[in-house]
């Protein structure tokens, strides 16, 4: 599916690749701060709210700690 146009009712074209490619992006970025929360907080509770705010968490860990 990547990479391949459609065409959508109205003759336009499209591709689906964005689309797909943010999901991976969003689930890997929350993956990602509910890892580093974890490791560092060793709280459940705390990985579930930065796994929720996922990318800002990882880049606010990134700079700041």
């Amino acid at each position: 599916m990547f990479g391949i146009g459609r065409i959508d009712m109205n003759g336009n074209r499209y591709y689906g690749v964005r689309v797909e490619g943010a999901k991976y992006g969003v689930g890997f970025g929350s993956a990602l701060a509910i890892a580093i929360s974890y490791t560092n907080n060793h709280s459940i509770l705390w990985a579930i709210i930065h796994g929720i705010l996922g990318w800002l968490y990882v880049i606010y860990f990134a700079l700041f700690k």
